[in-house]
């Protein structure tokens, strides 16, 4: 009998190279949508293998049925829905993608950099109604920051946060940084050092009870009148209200944000803001890192299956 192998979304098959053949892969439903938890817990029982979307949380109720299960591989960076200490006593592999999104997440963060700087959504606007033929060219409605020779302060400074500062020193940024592993790094600066100092703050730090609600109206305070926040990390690292507030009394000038506190469902007061960039935690999604990242969970899945370690394992299980 092959193992069955279940990837909670729809896929090219070329994307699951490794498992082709010999093993009965179960996708998901087409068009973008991720297997319900229910349906998941149905075929948990037959279930050799998971490759997960990182949306689907892995705790006791899903363990205890899926009593086969030797590997849940993780198509994302990020653990925060896997319940390790359970895995663990289960002896069921967990597996990430550590570098599969690094380049691609980094390219969004410059991306929402830009779009709230320069006010690129509301010129974008602005052309789209109609309204540039009447008004004739206007010097200075659209002006928005010159990213040169400001400093960026980088919260968080694992891989991404790294390619975030290499693509902002490309526009002439001052980096500045904090992370507890990195304070031998001569950007470094104590966090609420930094804050003060950080035209443009940009988070890349997981979601841990330490780092739960870390920045928050106190700490926003901190930043200079005008800064620009930008979350890539997880939305519990920042609170949502604290930041609606600031950008409400114009202590900040803009936020994009790929990630909120209660995802899918951002602050409502921050939909309606001109000066707030917001995407559906898009940031590490290429064509390229997509494909990369489920090649090495296949690959992963594949070697568990054959009585071999996985190529990168989650080190807390």
């Amino acid at each position: 009998m092959k193992p069955k192998v279940l990837i909670t979304n729809r896929v090219p098959e070329d994307h699951l190279a490794p498992l082709l053949g010999w093993t009965e892969i179960i996708q998901g439903p087409g068009g973008g949508a991720l297997m319900p938890r229910g349906e998941v817990l149905r075929l948990a029982p037959d279930l050799d293998a998971i490759i997960n979307q990182a949306e689907l949380k892995v705790d006791r109720e899903l363990l205890e049925k899926a009593s086969r299960l030797k590997i849940v591989a993780n198509v994302s960076i990020g653990i925060d829905h896997l319940d390790t200490e359970a895995l663990g006593a289960a002896g069921v592999e967990a597996t990430n993608v550590p570098d599969a999104f690094v380049e691609s997440a980094a390219d969004c963060a410059l991306a929402l950099l830009l779009c709230v700087a320069r006010r690129i959504l509301e010129a974008d606007a602005y052309v789209r109604s109609g309204a540039w033929p009447r008004d004739g060219f206007q010097p200075g409605r659209w002006d928005g920051a010159l990213l040169a020779g400001k400093t960026i302060g980088i919260v968080g400074f694992g891989k991404i946060g790294r390619g975030v500062a290499r693509r902002a020193g490309a526009f002439g940024m001052q980096v500045r940084v904090h992370d507890p592993a990195c304070t031998d790094d001569s950007r470094h600066l104590p966090l609420d050092e930094l804050l003060a100092t950080a035209d443009v703050l940009s988070l890349h730090l997981p979601l841990l009870p330490s780092t739960r609600g870390l920045i928050d109206g106190t700490k926003l305070a901190l930043l200079p009148k005008g800064a620009v926040v930008l979350n890539l990390a997880r939305g519990g690292v920042l609170r949502e209200d604290a930041l609606v507030a600031a950008l409400k009394s114009a202590h900040l000038g803009g936020a994009g944000l790929d990630v909120f506190e209660n995802e899918p469902r951002p602050h409502p007061a921050l939909v309606d803001m001109p000066n707030v960039v917001l995407t559906p935690h898009i940031g590490g999604g290429t064509r390229e890192s997509r494909r990369q990242a489920r090649l090495l969970c296949a690959e992963n899945v594949a070697r568990v299956l054959k009585g071999q370690r996985p190529l990168t394992p989650v080190k807390e299980v």
